[in-house]
Order: C-alpha cells, then structure tokens, then sequence
C-alpha cells in the first residue's frame, strides 16, 4: 500500500473513475468537479490517495487559503474503502495532509465532519482536532 500525493501528470481515466466511485461511498448524491478542473489550482489543492497496486482504496484533500485570520487548511472528501476501513489508512491519508500542511506553513487546519461519522470523529480528535463551538451555515447556489 502506497499514499502519494496527486499530480496532474499522475491522473489518468482510470484513477478518476475509481476516485469518482470513491468519493461516492461517502457521498452519492453530490455531482463532482471534474478533476482536470480542480487539478488546475493544484498551488491551492493537495489530494493524496492511497493504491494497492493499480487499486485505489483512500483519498482525501485539503484546500490552502489565506485570509487576514492566517494561512489556512481546510480538509475535504476523506474516504476509504469499505472494504479496506480499520486498517489505519484514514489515519495516515490524515498525517500526510498535515505534514504538507506544516510544509506550506498553515497556521490552522480545520475539517467538518457529520456527528453519525463517530469513526471520523475520533480519528480526528486522537490526531488533535478539537471541535468548535461555532455554528456552521451554508447557502448553495443552483448549478447550471
């Protein structure tokens, strides 16, 4: 089992399809970017993924940003397999976005999570996440 960090000259059709199924075993309702898109800040966005040979069975993202507060992380899409949960591999998709974390010099990471995903919630507490007390809002505009 191998974790790398994705490049654009990495990506193949085969990879964004498993990663789409991916991504769909946490989400199935969400219409997803198309890689070669969000593959175009790739200053802004780190996406590590874990294979097995030619399978993949993990990936997660973190989008860098700065504002007046810091520079910052934000931590998207971490998902494993279900065949392959229980193996530490969410844990070390985790500590490689927090090394590049450290490596870019952000100052917070931040991550939100659903409260049923009890799994993910001490995954990251143990990596020393604390939660908020701020209330999150969302406002999403209609894709056309």
């Amino acid at each position: 089992m191998t974790i790398k960090l994705l490049t654009p000259e990495d990506l193949t059709t085969d990879m964004e399809n498993q990663m789409v199924s991916l991504f769909k075993q946490l989400n199935p309702d969400l219409q997803l970017n198309p890689f070669a898109k969000i593959m175009e800040k790739q200053d802004q966005l780190s996406l590590v993924y874990c294979h097995e040979g030619s399978q993949i069975i993990g990936m997660a993202s973190m989008v860098a940003y700065s504002v007046l507060s810091g520079s910052k992380g934000l931590v998207e899409d971490v998902v494993v397999d279900v065949n392959s949960r229980g193996k530490g591999l969410g844990r070390k998709l985790m500590e490689q976005l927090l090394t590049i974390a450290e490596q870019k010099g952000l100052t917070e990471v931040l991550l939100f999570t659903g409260n049923h995903r009890q799994s993910a919630i001490r995954l990251y507490t143990k990596l020393g996440f604390v939660k908020a007390e701020s209330g999150m809002y969302r406002l999403r505009f209609n894709e056309s």
